[in-house]
């Protein structure tokens, strides 16, 4: 091969090469919504795959409960148990994203940090945690709030139900806290994107040139303060928390202070070197979240039968 040619085919190749380590990664494709999706093979035995009807949306809806150890067993058939409803990041909603969460609950009340209680994972619809085009997500929650409390040993009541969430599940956690106060005595918005949530407030519903929220109010913001000017009504503890590297974290300051000037008492954590990760806000301040909820369960009796 000549000089001339050897250097020509370089060159095709190191432009070859440079075009290809330039094209953006693939995305990996995304699974079509489903309203029932399969536990995976290998998870605790503790955490099972139940479905209820949905009259909202005329199907059957998925979701995943943990029972506590102790709630088959004999001597406990009488004892009703608080329940934390923990809201899945992502879009579109199923009720197996985030359920490794469950391990953490498991363990915890294993080692008796955690009093024990039941955690719910619902799936959030197709636009996770919202009504949208036909795909009732958060109607789907309510209805799933009586089923579970027709069909567990429940403390059927606010005062023994929290609520939690990490992303769009942080952002369905602080919607749903606001507007339905008589639900829940605990509450706790993780790492969501309440930037958004003000975007959607200050553009008639618009969250982006593709998604418009309707109806406009129905966001963190606008929410937080119909909440702050009732009369009169239960009020929720909050614990807002997000992590300094994550992306939320700007608009977790900006919406902290917006609780703030309405009056709404909430505790406010920055969690130093964690990202956009519910687990690895977990390792860091996981105890305390527990606690929150533990204590606020303890203060409105639903623990009486507990004795950690």
């Amino acid at each position: 091969m000549s000089t001339r040619y050897s250097m020509a085919f370089v060159f095709s190749l190191l432009f070859a090469t440079t075009v290809f380590a330039q094209q953006p990664a693939k995305k990996k494709a995304q699974r079509p919504f489903q309203w029932v999706n399969a536990l995976p093979a290998e998870v605790s035995k503790a955490l099972h795959h139940e479905t209820f009807h949905s009259s909202a949306n005329g199907v059957d809806v998925g979701y995943c409960i943990l029972l506590p150890p102790s709630y088959n067993k004999p001597g406990s058939e009488q004892r009703r148990y608080p329940v934390i409803y923990w809201l899945h990041g992502g879009r579109p909603g199923s009720e197996t994203k985030n359920i490794s969460m469950s391990s953490i609950y498991e363990d915890a009340m294993k080692d008796g940090t955690l009093p024990e209680l039941i955690v719910v994972f619902p799936n959030g619809g197709k636009l996770s945690h919202y009504d949208h085009e036909g795909f009732l997500g958060e109607t789907a929650f309510r209805e799933l709030v009586d089923h579970v409390d027709s069909e567990y040993r429940t403390v059927a009541d606010r005062s023994g139900r929290a609520i939690e969430g990490f992303s769009q599940g942080g952002r369905g956690t602080a919607r749903y806290l606001f507007k339905y106060p008589e639900l829940f005595c605990s509450a706790a918005p993780l790492g969501g994107g309440q930037q958004h949530e003000k975007r959607i407030s200050e553009n008639s519903g618009k969250e982006s040139e593709a998604l418009t929220i309707q109806p406009a109010t129905n966001n963190t913001w606008d929410l937080a303060e119909a909440y702050a000017k009732r009369s009169s009504g239960p009020e929720v503890k909050i614990f807002v928390a997000v992590g300094e590297e994550d992306d939320n974290a700007q608009g977790n300051r900006e919406w902290s202070q917006h609780l703030n000037d309405l009056g709404i008492d909430h505790t406010f954590v920055v969690v130093p070197g964690v990202p956009h990760s519910s687990k690895k806000m977990y390792a860091k301040i996981g105890r305390d979240i527990l606690n929150f909820h533990a204590k606020n369960f303890r203060a409105n009796g639903s623990l009486q039968q507990d004795s950690n």
